[in-house]
């Protein structure tokens, strides 16, 4: 789709600047309000004059009961700054914690997630909310991992695919988030990039382009993630082939997964939208399942190599009809 090729040309591109909807981040964190109480909570990848995360904190900062609210502002070729707002400073004593108690506090590097000045502020925080850049994001998740964070942030799909991204998931140590509305995200971009988005992808009335392949990415629990997937297909060889170099069975649709295999299938990465780590397990990713005798190829049927797909299997019941 069009709007893929350009969100991964972005990526090459290093063009990192997509700004996430209001109504997006309102839609999203309404599965999460019960995780930030009390918290610290870090949006360490935002221009925070400018991010709806922010925003969205800070308008709902008592409503949720945060504790300290932090984003930090990137420029690549100077010192910068951090907005902050503290729950145990009511600048203007109005007796009330919003926008009149941000902090604007300077900092002495370049607010690069990265810096050491950064990573002293994540260090200290809770939770980090934000959209990171595509084109770092291996770097980004890597670095959350380090120093044990909880998180929500957004991604392309497509790096479920990535080898260090995909153990992680196959570990239940991140997982998809509830996801877009009809699977749509809408970005706003500088109007001097707008230039390289097809008709149809970019709106030059609300300066927005559209994409279908970003998702949430997150390891805080939420109900969709313990939802069973109705299952109603029964296993036939015609319409669950075996794989020419793996034995597995191929499955299409995550629909269409029958409830009587108990065998290895392999599923689109659609897939992980809807995955209840109750009801299957996730043996690992086509190209690097350990006993797959073409390492680093994808499955395959009747020569031709099958798009990716996620190895799986039911965790109870169904009689092995192999």
């Amino acid at each position: 789709m069009a709007g893929n090729k350009n969100l991964h040309r972005a990526s090459r591109e290093k063009n990192d600047e997509f700004y996430t909807q209001l109504v997006d981040i309102e839609n999203e964190l309404k599965h999460y309000i019960q995780h930030f109480k009390d918290k610290t909570i870090f949006c360490n990848c935002d221009d925070p004059e400018e991010s709806n995360f922010f925003r969205y904190f800070a308008l709902n900062f008592e409503h949720l009961g945060i504790k300290k609210l932090i984003a930090t502002h990137f420029d690549a070729e100077k010192p910068t700054y951090k907005l902050e707002i503290d729950r145990e400073l009511d600048l203007n004593a109005d007796g009330k914690i919003d926008f009149a108690d941000i902090q604007r506090i300077p900092l002495e590097q370049n607010g690069d997630f990265r810096s050491p000045e950064c990573v002293e502020i994540l260090k200290s925080a809770d939770f980090v909310v934000t959209n990171p850049p595509f084109s770092l994001f291996r770097e980004y998740v890597a670095q959350l991992m380090e120093y044990d964070k909880k998180f929500l942030i957004i991604g392309n799909q497509n790096a479920i695919t990535y080898k260090e991204i995909f153990q992680l998931i196959k570990e239940n140590k991140i997982w998809l988030g509830n996801g877009f509305n009809a699977g749509n995200a809408y970005f706003k971009v500088p109007k001097d990039k707008a230039k390289q988005y097809v008709k149809g992808v970019y709106d030059e009335n609300t300066g927005l382009v559209k994409f279908r392949n970003c998702v949430w990415f997150t390891n805080l629990d939420h109900a969709k993630r313990h939802q069973e997937i109705d299952l109603w297909a029964t296993y036939n060889p015609e319409n669950y082939p075996h794989y020419d170099n793996y034995d597995a069975i191929n499955v299409n649709k995550v629909k269409d997964i029958p409830k009587d295999w108990t065998g290895k299938m392999g599923v689109p990465i659609t897939f992980l939208d809807k995955y209840n780590p109750d009801q299957f397990e996730i043996i690992g990713l086509d190209r690097y399942v350990e006993d797959n005798p073409n390492y680093g190829r994808r499955f395959s049927l009747n020569n031709k190599e099958v798009y990716a797909r996620i190895l799986i299997k039911h965790k109870q019941g169904g009689e092995n009809v192999k």
